[in-house]
């Protein structure tokens, strides 16, 4: 019995040890890596500078006067989220990096200060309103705030959204929240630095190690499921992106690509 035990407990390991495949690595000169759209252009960050690099061709987009860019969304790569949090802006851009609308947050008729702005659809924002600390959407077609959460005690670390679901990391707390103000789920921080998502599920950093947290959006229920461990070879994750089952790791200097494929409680 003892054995046996000992065989399952390998197994385990094994299985754990097998939830990412190295599909590819490539050189990437870049400040800061983006992601992967789905048509497979890379976005990435070069001297303040956003670069769209594909089999089409390559696009750019900057605007020295707003500072540097804090962060881009490109679920939607027909309408890319740009956000300056210098000068609490968001421009909005084609496929083509053209822009086709700019959100001063300083020019509303009730003043908004965010320190995040991802693309929540049907022309929305996530935006984390630092002045009452609270999570808000905001639809630039109506210029309409609605209030989707309770203020969040200390700081907000890392967010990370879909057009259903926004996930955000503070000291203390990782929450998940839907569209209709609902808070879904909610769990100690683990001292994670930053999360990434795919539809309900995580990949949460700390310490330059991974953890996959699956259907954390989701009602917490008796189905249990447990945070996994991924085994990465050893490499300074600066920048990372999980999209359609595929894990993009940029250490600075190369663009490592993995298939995840996480094994079933």
């Amino acid at each position: 019995m003892k054995l046996l035990l000992i065989f399952f407990l390998l197994i385990g390991q094994l299985s754990i040890a097998q939830s990412l495949n190295l599909e590819s690595k490539t050189p990437l000169d870049a400040d800061r890596f983006i992601g992967v759209d789905n048509y497979k252009y890379i976005y990435f960050i070069k001297d303040r500078v956003l670069i769209k690099q594909g089999t089409d061709g390559n696009f750019k987009f900057n605007d020295l006067q707003l500072g540097r860019i804090t962060s881009v969304d490109i679920i939607n790569p027909l309408k890319v989220i740009v956000f300056f949090q210098d000068t609490n802006t968001v421009v909005l851009l084609d496929n083509k990096l053209s822009e086709i609308q700019r959100i001063s947050f300083n020019n509303l008729p009730q003043f908004l200060n965010v320190s995040t702005a991802t693309n929540a659809g049907s022309n929305s924002l996530w935006v984390f309103n630092v002045d009452t600390q609270q999570l808000e959407l905001y639809n630039y077609g109506s210029r309409m705030q609605t209030v989707v959460s309770q203020p969040f005690p200390g700081k907000l670390m890392s967010q990370a959204s879909n057009f259903n679901y926004c996930f955000t990391l503070t000291e203390k707390k990782l929450r998940a929240f839907n569209i209709y103000g609902s808070i879904l789920n909610e769990a100690a921080s683990e001292d994670y630095e930053k999360i990434v998502q795919q539809n309900e599920n995580l990949i949460a950093l700390k310490e330059n190690t991974l953890y996959y947290v699956p259907d954390f959006a989701k009602r917490n229920d008796d189905k249990p499921r447990e945070t996994v461990k991924l085994d990465v070879a050893e490499m300074n994750i600066k920048d990372l992106q999980l999209t359609n089952d595929l894990l993009y790791i940029y250490d600075g200097k190369y663009l490592h690509i993995f298939s995840l494929t996480i094994p079933k409680n």
